[in-house]
């Protein structure tokens, strides 16, 4: 005779069970987790007793977030320092003063290329100024196109235009003629915040572009800046001497543009030579040419000169271009900026 066995077994609720109810197994000992032990005679649920997960060994985890202070402010987590010599350069924030800190080049300079540290590569985020200069004797006006922008509509032999904004990085340059025909199409590079004349010259076979630097000191204590750069195809090694005797630049050759030197207001004489005197050293500036010493030409022979007043506070770029077909056969274009 089928019989059915009721036996009672101890559960949580103290309940009874049917002996052919299916139960989960208790784990062996030292398998799982906390077990949750109920209320306690009280009736009310010990906070203390309700389970949590274990704190990690000694090593492992992360920053625990601490809670309220005793006062009841709230401290926020934050993620540590990195060890010496890990991580970049940290924003200093605000002067105490409330105005924003600006990072500066270390030394003042970093020859235009700001590099900053942790940072590989240079830092390139403005625009470039430049003009063209039209030294190509013998030939028609010029159109000049960077990228496909006109950026030079029409531009006569012993000319120059004023400056314009260039984006920086490498711009491919178009020379034309008005009727569209293409003498030259150079890549050329426009740095950052730098300033640059960009000359056209002749050359045994044509036409080509020269980049030239016009950044200099600018001028103190009433003192101007001022070079002769030789951009005449047809010269040989010019020397620029004064009727004084002093040799300002020796062998100037063919697409040599020197540093600028500082120079004294007043009027000045010179002449260009060729002379085997040597020239006065590069950090020396021009003093002022005695009166008594304009129209008097130097004992050597000359190929030209230039009667120059000189105010304070300018800059100078005198350009000598040539003339005629015949050797040495120069002329000057005078720029003048502020």
């Amino acid at each position: 005779m089928e019989q059915n066995v009721i036996r009672q077994l101890a559960s949580p609720a103290g309940r009874m069970v049917n002996a052919d109810e299916p139960m989960i197994p208790l784990p062996n000992v030292g398998e799982g987790g906390p077990v949750y032990p109920g209320n306690m005679d009280t009736g009310v649920t010990d906070p203390g007793q309700v389970p949590v997960i274990p704190l990690p060994n000694p090593g492992e985890g992360g920053p625990v977030y601490p809670g309220g202070t005793d006062g009841g402010a709230v401290v926020e987590p934050v993620i540590p320092l990195p060890n010496p010599g890990e991580g970049g350069p940290v924003y200093p924030g605000n002067t105490v003063g409330g105005g924003n800190q600006v990072w500066t080049c270390p030394g003042g300079s970093c020859g235009g290329i700001i590099v900053l540290p942790g940072v590989v590569g240079g830092v390139w985020p403005g625009a470039a100024k430049v003009r063209f200069l039209n030294a190509g004797y013998g030939y028609p006006a010029f159109r000049i196109f960077i990228g496909s922008r006109r950026f030079v509509n029409l531009l006569n032999y012993a000319s120059a235009t004023t400056y314009g904004r260039v984006s920086g990085g490498y711009q491919t340059v178009t020379v034309t003629g008005t009727d569209g025909y293409v003498y030259i199409q150079k890549t050329m590079p426009f740095q950052s915040n730098g300033i640059t004349t960009i000359a056209i010259i002749n050359t045994a076979g044509g036409l080509d572009l020269m980049q030239i630097t016009d950044s200099c000191c600018p001028p103190t204590n009433g003192y101007s800046s001022f070079r002769i750069g030789n951009l005449a195809y047809n010269s040989g090694p010019l020397d620029v001497i004064m009727s004084d005797g002093r040799v300002v630049w020796s062998d100037l050759r063919f697409k040599e543009v020197p540093a600028f030197k500082r120079i004294m207001p007043g009027t000045y004489q010179f002449f260009y030579a060729d002379t085997n005197q040597q020239a006065m050293p590069a950090n020396l500036d021009i003093e002022t040419l005695d009166s008594a010493w304009l129209g008097v030409y130097p004992p050597h022979e000359t190929f030209g000169s230039l009667y120059l007043d000189v105010t304070s506070n300018a800059i100078y770029s005198v350009y000598l271009l040539q003339s005629g077909s015949n050797r040495n056969n120069i002329q000057n274009l005078i720029l003048m900026d502020r």
